[in-house]
């Protein structure tokens, strides 16, 4: 879809992207075959300089040059191009918020492999293994994950960012990460109802008591999050890609889920839920 797209180019919105579209300039190597004087609503010269360039970028593998140019509610557009190199990005932390607070976990997804991090442990490779990739896509990580992740390790991440809120809120769904998976059919079984609150009280509980089977717990759900962020992805690409002339030719068929390597501890779920009143 990147290679079909204009409205990362200065001066051409949504409107003048579909005009190009309906004169049958359908893609980069169009606008390159096409005279520039048999182009029509934008400069045909300065387009063509533009798409040479826009092909520059994307063979340098530049995700960040786009995902700065695309407008918000359309970076859904990198995803394809990038897609073997993104990394889908969820952390827990010891609280809500405040003095103290800290990561307690973090869970990384690829694609093909589940990476997890934790407190104590191996929480300091993570910086090491993100900028391995070219895309992040997170739920809410504007405003959560990143900017908290970047303030623990004090750096700036330079990957280009999908922020899957912000896109499936334009697609009419909402309710956190939770409610999207129900509302488009993704379940958690064992682990439905636990939420940001409840990995607070099983990371509280590890620390406190010891409970290995609290921290398997709470690895089991943050991987989950993050693995659950491929198939939001690729749907909401999917119906965004709708509204376009490509809708039926780009789709991208649902992804399989990968194995979790932790299980939720169910006695453990129960005791935390009856101790903290959340039956």
């Amino acid at each position: 879809m990147l290679k079909n797209t204009f409205c990362h180019i200065s001066g051409i919105g949504l409107k003048t992207e579909r005009n190009l579209w309906s004169q049958g300039l359908l893609s980069w190597d169009d606008v390159l075959d096409r005279s520039p004087e048999g182009i029509r609503g934008h400069n045909g010269h300065v387009l063509q300089y533009r798409v040479r360039d826009s092909l520059e970028q994307l063979l340098m593998g530049n995700a960040a040059y786009f995902a700065r140019a695309l407008p918000p509610s359309e970076k859904w557009r990198l995803y394809p191009e990038f897609r073997r190199e993104t990394a889908y990005v969820d952390i827990e932390t010891s609280s809500g918020g405040g003095n103290g607070n800290y990561i307690t976990t973090i869970a990384l997804y690829d694609g093909a492999s589940v990476l997890y991090f934790v407190h104590g442990y191996n929480l300091g490779m993570f910086a090491e293994e993100i900028v391995k990739y070219k895309l992040i896509v997170t739920y809410n990580g504007k405003s959560f994950d990143v900017p908290i992740i970047e303030d623990y390790f004090k750096i700036k991440l330079p990957l280009a960012h999908i922020d899957l809120r912000h896109i499936l809120h334009s697609l009419g769904y909402r309710g956190g990460l939770k409610g999207c998976e129900r509302q488009l059919g993704l379940h958690r079984n064992e682990l439905d109802g636990v939420n940001g609150y409840f990995a607070v009280l099983l990371w509280r509980d590890y620390v406190r008591n010891g409970n290995h089977r609290a921290l398997d717990t709470l690895l089991a759900y943050n991987i989950l999050d993050a693995v659950n962020l491929e198939p939001l992805m690729i749907t909401a690409y999917n119906l965004k890609l709708a509204d376009t002339p490509f809708g039926e030719t780009h789709q991208i068929p649902a992804p399989s889920a990968p194995r979790n390597p932790f299980k939720p501890d169910i006695l453990t779920i129960d005791r935390l839920r009856n101790e903290y009143g959340l039956v």
